[in-house]
């Protein structure tokens, strides 16, 4: 999710990282979950000649488009994001505008022997405000899109991201909103494992659930969260990671079970008790987890891989290097590099 909303700034990012981080790993080709601005997006769906040839482009760098991150609708690196990243809501028509022009750029970049294409949103919108009459507007909204890519060239399929403070902040919540209201053919999830981790479900009977449900994991988006046994005594660490830009989620597992919120982390560092662990929304690169009183909670990816069916699409997803604190900052090809190949040595992916 490079800091580019045009075309040849977006190549430059790839040129500057993609392309070196193939090299890197020694493969020929290399898959990108790629985030377009809703305009770059736009710009690409209306015109069949720029779509061809920003494919031409890719191809020629070795790189491939299989998912895209439809999910931010720009602005993704200004100095402060935080809630502007859940607008707009599944209820405003710019969202559905954006999917709809994303579908049209996945149709043109899906490489031919892929067996399907996938586009990950927002779980709705943040859970306030919000009313019964958005809840309709939403579900019709998604059945628009619904008709586009029943319509379109390529099998694409939407993927509904469950995040923590959201309307479908919870996979549980996910489920129960999308099952009696989705085609699952075209409609299911997007299973972010740092998500899944800051809510404390347990993995296994998460994918269980979702399956039960007659509803498709459409793609992981394998992630870690910061997890700390002791809050209290991780003070000064968890402030580390008390920057401005986005919205870090703390979620705390009482002794009695309860699972405490807060909407930020300097949110929950002055309001949560701390008797129990803390989870935080905070992607943390997946090989280089952080010093003690702090980890990663790389188990619960490991958990959700070996569950999952083997022909899910999987992308390796952080996006927080910019802000990770000074100490645990490294140079983003090496960095990024060095995450894929953790996660092909350890979990047995391929790397496109």
């Amino acid at each position: 999710m490079h800091p580019a909303e045009d075309l040849d700034g977006i190549l430059r990012q790839l040129d500057a990282y993609a392309v070196p981080v193939r090299a890197k790993l020694g493969v020929p080709r290399l898959g990108l979950g790629l985030w377009l601005a809703s305009e770059v997006a736009a710009g690409l769906a209306d015109s069949p000649a720029a779509l061809a040839k920003f494919r031409a482009e890719l191809d020629a760098r070795g790189l491939d488009v299989i998912t895209m991150n439809a999910f931010p609708y720009g602005g993704f690196h200004a100095d402060v994001v935080k809630l502007s990243v859940y607008e707009p809501r599944w209820t405003d028509p710019r969202r559905l505008k954006y999917t709809m022009d994303c579908v049209k750029v996945m149709e043109g970049l899906l490489p031919d022997d892929a067996a399907y294409g996938s586009i990950s949103t927002l779980p709705l919108g943040w859970r306030e405000p919000w009313t019964f009459a958005d809840d309709q507007a939403s579900q019709e909204a998604l059945a628009e899109l619904t008709r586009t890519l029943r319509a379109a060239s390529r099998l694409i399929k939407l993927a509904v991201e469950p995040e923590p403070g959201c309307i479908l902040d919870t996979v549980a919540d996910t489920v129960s909103w999308l099952a009696p209201r989705v085609d699952p053919e075209y409609i299911g999830l997007c299973l972010d494992t740092c998500h899944l981790a800051v809510s404390f479900a347990d993995p296994v009977e998460t994918v269980r659930s979702i399956e039960d449900a007659g509803l498709e994991i459409v793609k992981v988006q394998a992630s870690a969260a910061l997890h700390v046994d002791d809050p209290r005594g991780a003070r000064a660490e968890l402030e580390e990671f008390a920057e401005p830009r986005y919205l870090h989620q703390v979620r705390e597992l009482s002794p009695d079970g309860t699972v405490l919120k807060a909407d930020d982390l300097p949110e929950a560092l002055d309001t949560l008790p701390g008797d129990g662990p803390w989870r935080v929304h905070f992607h943390v690169p997946l090989h280089a987890s952080p010093e003690s009183p702090l980890r990663s909670t790389n188990d619960v990816l490991t958990e959700v891989l070996n569950t999952v069916s083997s022909d899910r699409t999987i992308e390796v997803e952080t996006y927080t290097w910019q802000v990770l604190p000074d100490r645990h900052q490294q140079d983003l090809v090496d960095g990024i590099a060095a995450e894929l190949a953790w996660a092909d040595g350890r979990l047995r992916l391929e790397v496109p």
